[in-house]
């Protein structure tokens, strides 16, 4: 089949690639004038399948409330910037109780241990070398209090498959020495033994590579503006030049683009921009401890690795609309991580920043598969997780379209299964 792939982040491209696989002649459309150029550019670089744990849980609403008078929150909404979110809020606190957080959890969990054997063969099938880094994760603590519940926390994932241990900060020390001189400054930490990091561009265009060598057009710098339906099926897709795409089958995996482009055919996909914000900077080239592995920052939920040469930190979801602007403040916490746990490690005056906005559900799991119009489907709405699920996503929704039984269920992950 022809088969037009809207978007071209890390998603759309391994979206095409297994359809390509598979045989379909693919074309990927974007409006940037290269792949993985947005949120996929500027994400943590983690490849995290133990932090799967679901944004709506019994603790977010306090936290939402406490943004709107405390500004050094990880969770943050700004009502005044993002009126048009209330259905998008109500259904994301409907899922803030217990059982559904764990639910939820439990979906993006199975996904993202599926993805991340997805990404292991798609990088040895094709060769790829994305300055991946298998040495594990580590979630840092600073307050013993939170550490051990941080503990109880982490249980949910570690009886469901995903090997963790714990550390005391001796045992931080040894998982990554540079937190050595700063040792007293931590109280522990999980040490996710499974999970990685890498270069989501780097892999991203590799793939686009691996896609163009099986046959795969990317049209970009072009991007699609609306659907047209007849009959049931999508029949074309408008571009931003006026020109259009036919095909046999359409997937939308445009990110936060995506509910806009769906309602033109009566699509109504509950995603939400999170805006997070993050930078690069060089590491330091004078011989001393570099750091090895990733991180995220458990209390101010900062995640930082090292990409190839490169330190990448990010911080925030802050829920103001589709603006990706930012200043000096909105960067604090990302200053604040630094200066306190990595002072020596980069090259800080030489940053490089971005915001991007991240396409989150209200329960958390991606939306895929089969939406209205026979020949439309949908692969969008990984918030955080992009880089961690695009791979898992993009094989389920290949099989689906191939009229294969997916490896895993997908419960919790269509459209119509959703509360």
């Amino acid at each position: 089949m022809k088969v037009v792939v809207i978007g071209a982040g890390v998603v759309g491209v391994t979206t095409a690639y297994y359809l390509a696989k598979s045989g379909h002649e693919v074309t990927v459309v974007d409006r940037e004038s290269e792949v993985a150029t947005l949120a996929s550019a500027g994400n943590a670089g983690l490849i995290a399948a133990g932090h799967s744990f679901a944004w709506a849980s019994p603790s977010a609403p306090s936290e939402l409330l406490r943004s709107l008078t405390v500004e050094d929150t990880a969770l943050r909404v700004n009502p005044f910037k993002a009126p048009g979110m209330a259905i998008w809020g109500v259904k994301f606190l409907r899922e803030c109780n217990a059982e559904r957080a764990e639910k939820n959890t439990l979906v993006k969990l199975r996904l993202a241990q599926y993805s991340q054997r997805m990404l292991d063969q798609i990088a040895a099938d094709e060769r790829i070398d994305y300055d991946d880094i298998h040495e594990g994760l580590l979630y840092l603590y600073r307050d013993p209090k939170r550490f051990e519940a941080g503990i109880k926390k982490m249980k949910l994932v570690q009886d469901h498959g995903q090997k963790q241990d714990v550390l005391d900060p001796d045992g931080v020390v040894e998982a990554e020495p540079y937190f050595a001189p700063v040792k007293h400054k931590i109280a522990g930490a999980i040490y996710g033994v499974t999970d990685s990091s890498g270069d989501s561009v780097k892999f991203c265009r590799q793939v686009q590579a691996a896609c163009e060598r099986m046959g795969s057009k990317f049209v970009l710098g072009n991007g699609v503006t609306r659907l047209s339906a007849r009959g049931g099926k999508v029949q074309s897709v408008t571009l931003d030049d006026g020109g259009s795409l036919t095909a046999d089958l359409f997937v939308l995996s445009a990110g936060v683009h995506s509910p806009k482009i769906a309602r033109s055919v009566g699509v109504r996909l509950p995603i939400a921009p999170a805006k997070g914000y993050s930078a690069t900077f060089p590491i330091k080239g004078n011989g001393g401890m570099k750091l090895r592995i990733g991180c995220v920052d458990e209390e101010l939920l900062v995640a930082w690795c090292r990409i190839g040469d490169r330190l990448r930190v990010t911080s925030s979801a802050e829920f103001t609309g589709y603006e990706t602007t930012y200043n000096e403040h909105d960067l604090r916490l990302i200053r604040k991580l630094t200066q306190d746990l990595l002072p020596d490690a980069a090259e800080y005056d030489q940053g490089v920043y971005r915001a991007c906005n991240r396409p989150m559900t209200p329960d958390g799991p991606p939306i895929l598969g089969q939406a209205g119009p026979d020949n439309l489907y949908i692969n969008s709405g990984h918030g955080h997780m992009g880089f961690t699920m695009a791979c898992g996503s993009s094989r389920i929704v290949a099989d689906l379209i191939d009229g294969k039984k997916p490896e895993i269920p997908v419960e919790g992950l269509t459209l119509t299964s959703r509360p």
